[in-house]
């Protein structure tokens, strides 16, 4: 009997042992879900994924457990990506990623590490456009340093081939010209306050002044609504004027790292704004107002103000 009782005991401590160990990869494994997929749920479901088929496999079969884990993370999201084809030729305009929402405080060094490691809507949104097996490449590649000879299996390509790969994705990335933003944060806050305070005031002119004149307003409104995308100054100076609604509450935050408001009406998560400030300037103006998506991405920092 001893033999027997002796070893539950010890596959129990192998599965709590490897338990730690994906822990100690979840954040990882969840920076690369999210970058090649764009939605935190599905992320979610990639990196869960992922840790159900860690515990089908031999451990004998895995030399190194974090390159496994970010092999099995990357192909369960090559998969969703093609399988996307259908859905995305049925969807009424354009798509825009989930939002990363943090708080708007003072930053501190743990701060700066994440916000560091952070990705943009607008570079999503490029990253949206390119076939999935680019978008493997360039983010492995690009994004978490991962060598061509690593990412070639999981493409089925060779490491030339797969080279090719980020290598055009990369140029429709530069091509897309994603603004840099101010690197200070104050400032951007400050144009992002001017703003608001003129588009409650209905004040025409002073939102043109503080809009780049090729600014680009990206709305997401979800279910069956047309997403939008409106060009210039004077177009979205006019559509912040006439926008504004009534009682809104503006709840500064960050998202994606860069400076943004959760809008609230009647304590209600309405919609996510995100700003990217560049030169004194707005230069691109994210809005996602699909309200099941808002509140689960902005519930956090909303009830942490109560």
């Amino acid at each position: 009997m001893e033999p027997t009782e002796r070893e539950p005991a010890a596959q129990g401590h192998d599965e709590a042992w490897l338990a730690e160990r994906f822990e100690d990869h979840r954040a990882h494994l969840r920076a690369v879900a999210y970058r090649m997929l764009g939605s935190l749920p599905e992320a979610e479901d990639a990196v869960q994924d992922t840790w159900l088929r860690l515990n089908r496999t031999e451990r004998s079969e895995i030399d190194n457990l974090g390159a496994w884990l970010t092999t099995v993370t990357a192909r369960v999201c090559l998969n969703l990506l093609r399988s996307r084809n259908t859905r995305r030729e049925e969807s009424l305009g354009a798509h825009l990623p989930d939002p990363v929402i943090t708080a708007d405080r003072a930053s501190q060094p743990e701060d700066e590490a994440v916000l560091a490691d952070s990705v943009s809507l607008a570079l999503l949104v490029v990253l949206d456009s390119l076939a999935p097996a680019e978008r493997l490449a360039f983010v492995l590649h690009d994004l978490f340093a991962l060598p061509f000879e690593a990412i070639a299996p999981m493409v089925g390509r060779s490491p030339a081939a797969a080279r090719q790969l980020a290598s055009r994705a990369r140029r429709r990335v530069q091509d897309a010209a994603v603004p840099q933003p101010d690197p200070d944060r104050g400032r951007q806050r400050a144009v992002v306050d001017a703003f608001y305070a003129a588009a409650r005031g209905g004040e025409f002119d002073a939102l043109v002044a503080l809009l780049h004149p090729d600014v680009v307003l990206r709305s997401d409104f979800g279910g069956r609504r047309l997403a939008s995308v409106i060009r210039g100054a004077r177009a979205v100076a006019e559509q912040a004027r006439l926008g504004a609604v009534p009682g809104a509450e503006i709840h500064p935050v960050r998202v994606n790292g860069l400076v943004g408001a959760v809008i609230t009406v009647r304590r209600r998560a309405f919609a996510v704004m995100a700003f990217t400030v560049v030169d004194g300037r707005i230069a691109e103006i994210d809005a996602i107002a699909d309200p099941e998506r808002v509140r689960r991405a902005a519930g956090a920092v909303l009830s942490s103000e109560d």
